[in-house]
This record gives C-alpha cells, structure tokens and sequence, in this order.
C-alpha cells in the first residue's frame, strides 16, 4: 500500500465532475489537503466545486439556502443507430418477468439493481433478440447500475433506451460516465433509472479522480430521490458504481473503503451511501470495504454469475444509516425467468442482475460512519 494512501481519500474526490460526457474540471487539492487537515470536512464539496453559476457544492450540498435540484434528464433525440441483423436460436419470449415482491410489511418501495452487461457494445446491439431480453431484465428494477460498457457510439445508451427500454409507456433515463480504463479497452459506467418513480440530482454527478491510479476504473457518483413521498419525506441516496479488476479485486475493494468514506464526506450530510457493482469477489474477501464500522454486503453467500458457480457482485450499505433497506434482495436469474437455454443466457451476460429493495420513504434514525476506520468487524 503506497505510503500517500491517507491522503488518496481526499485527493480522490477532486470531483471531475463528469456528467455524461463532459471533461473533468479543475481539482483544488491543496486546498482540499489543508481542509482536512484542519478537519474541515464540510468545505470539501465546496472547495471541489469551485467557481460555479450554481450553488455551492454538488447540487447545494454544503449549503442551507439551496436545495439540491432534482431532475430527469430528457433522452437524446439522435436518430436510433441501426440494431441490424437477426439472431434467435430458438423462439423465447423476452417478456419482463414478475417483478421482485413488495416489501414485507406492506408500504411503497424501489428497487435498486446492479448488473455487468458483459461487453456491453456493439455486438451485443446486432443482435435484437439479445437487446430485447436486456430491455425486459431493466424494466423490472427502477434504477440500474450498469457495469462494462463497451463502445465508442456517443448515442449507444439513448438508442439502447429509445428502441428497446422505454416501449409500452416505459420512460426510463440515463447517466453516463466517460470511457474509464488503462488498456484500449475502455469501459463505461451508466445509472438506469425508471423517470416515474426516480429523479436525479443533476449537480451531483461526477467519476472518482484517481491521480494515483490506484484502481483500473474509477467509480461513477450520482445522488437520486424517489418520486411520490413529499420531498422531504422521500428516500434520498447516493449511488457509487464500481467495476473492480480481477486481478486486483481485493486491493482495490480496499482502496473503495477509502472511496466509500470520502464519498460520504463530501456528500453534504446524506447518509445513504449505496455501493453496487461487479467487485470480483465474495462477501467474505471485500477487504477494506467491511473494516468500517457498520458497512455491510447485501448479498451473502450466493451464486451471482450466469454459470452459477461464483459470486462476483454486490451491493454495499452502511447498515445503522440505511435502515430504509427492506431486508429484500436477490439474484435475478433471467435463465430461468426468461425461459433461456445456458447458451443463449451467456450471450446476454455471463453476470445475472442483484437487486434490494428499499422503502420509498427517508428514515427518520438516519447514522453514520466514523471519520476515521475504527476497527475490524468480528465475524
């Protein structure tokens, strides 16, 4: 572990401010530096966001006059790219499949999904039967974060949502980050998310600077609210999409829990940090990440890859603040619940989705996590 490693947490949140396809802007990180080292957290966001025609912060976060601005950001109207060509080795209906249940005590929830799309790009967009069965796999979830895409077309999420998502009065939107990677093959990160039950703080958008290159792809950030409860009763949370290397999973999970804490520092008091991703490892070898004090996996000792033979993803919390989880997970495995052979299941993804679901309404015992790592958890 590289001796700078305590000020990684810090230097990594010089909010590039990416939101779908701009450029990083300007860190502050001297600046930053000093805040912490005063223990000045508050005026991280601030001093992060810099000069700015908007409030102060991602969104208004670090302020009390401005309320972070929630919006749905409209879908592209480029033209659809051409998803030519024809592929179905048997007939198989690509119908969405029963949603996951409502929560167990009755009341208003979402659910929150992860899924890696494995190379999720051109090829797979040739094929409409493959593009079709990954239209009905979203529609059952209201925000998705999606992991390994895979393509150099500007327009391939918009298109992707225009021709296969939003059908039947579906109105599902998007963010996208910049193509992450230090190979060729670059990846994205995107948040899809249903625009009925779900709203994003377009302020709050940016990828995790990473001046040390300390992880392969460095994290999507996005804050979104629930559409129906009042405003100030909805469930508010941030989502952080990772999609860890292979062969460094574990080092790089322990680089995440210093992302997860600096994320939580400098998103202006919300509590609900909600990390979901493809981390290439089980629940019991997440490193750093369950070191902190009440952080927790969601998926436990279960199969979330297409072969079902290992675990792979998982969505992380922080169990004392985000009480609003329901206690409701799953694997989504869409062989079985789209009447797929293996075969045609592997060329959809060799990952199934994970979801939890999450009661539509802010809790009123919000927690939180320590300034600093306070010790390892027993098991």
């Amino acid at each position: 572990m590289p001796k700078s490693y305590p000020l990684f947490l810090v230097a990594l949140l010089s909010a590039g401010g990416w939101y779908f396809t701009k450029g990083p802007g300007q860190g502050k990180l001297g600046d930053v530096a000093t805040a912490v080292s005063k223990g000045q957290y508050s005026q991280i966001p601030q001093i992060l966001a810099g000069p700015s025609t908007q409030p102060a912060g991602y969104g208004g976060f670090g302020t009390t006059s401005n309320s972070p601005t929630y919006q749905s950001q409209p879908v592209s109207t480029q033209p659809p790219a051409n998803y030519g060509g024809s592929y179905a080795p048997q007939p198989v209906s690509a119908t969405p499949a029963t949603p996951p249940p409502s929560p167990m005590f009755g009341g208003p929830a979402i659910r929150i999904a992860s899924f890696n799309i494995q190379v999720f790009g051109d090829a797979k967009a040739s094929k409409p039967y493959v593009m079709q069965t990954l239209a009905a796999i979203i529609q059952n979830f209201h925000i998705v974060a999606i992991q390994e895409i895979r393509t150099k077309d500007d327009y391939f999420i918009d298109n992707f949502l225009r021709t296969y998502v939003n059908t039947n009065g579906k109105v599902y939107d998007k963010v996208v980050g910049p193509r992450m990677g230090r190979t060729n093959s670059k990846e994205q990160y995107a948040f899809l998310y249903d625009t009925t039950a779900i709203e994003v703080n377009k302020n709050s958008i940016y990828t995790v600077n990473d001046p040390e290159q300390l992880l392969q792809r460095a994290p999507l950030v996005a804050m979104f609210r629930v559409r129906g409860p009042p405003p100030d009763q909805a469930f508010t949370f941030v989502l952080i999409d990772m999609h860890t290397e292979p062969d460094q999973a574990v080092q790089e999970c322990n680089t995440l829990a210093q992302v997860y804490q600096a994320v939580r520092r400098a998103s202006g008091g919300e509590d609900d940090i909600i990390l979901l991703g493809d981390l290439n490892t089980d629940d019991r070898h997440l490193g750093g990440l369950t070191q902190i004090d009440g952080v927790r996996p969601i998926v436990r000792s279960t199969f979330t890859n297409t072969r079902q033979n290992a675990q792979y993803d998982n969505i992380i919390v922080h169990a004392p603040s985000t009480t609003e989880f329901t206690g409701r997970w799953g694997v989504y495995n869409f062989q079985k619940l789209h009447n797929l052979s293996l075969d045609q299941a592997l060329q959809v993804s060799d990952h199934f989705p994970i979801w939890a679901e999450f009661s539509a309404y802010e809790s009123v015992s919000p927690g939180r996590v320590a300034a600093r790592d306070t010790g390892v958890r027993t098991q």
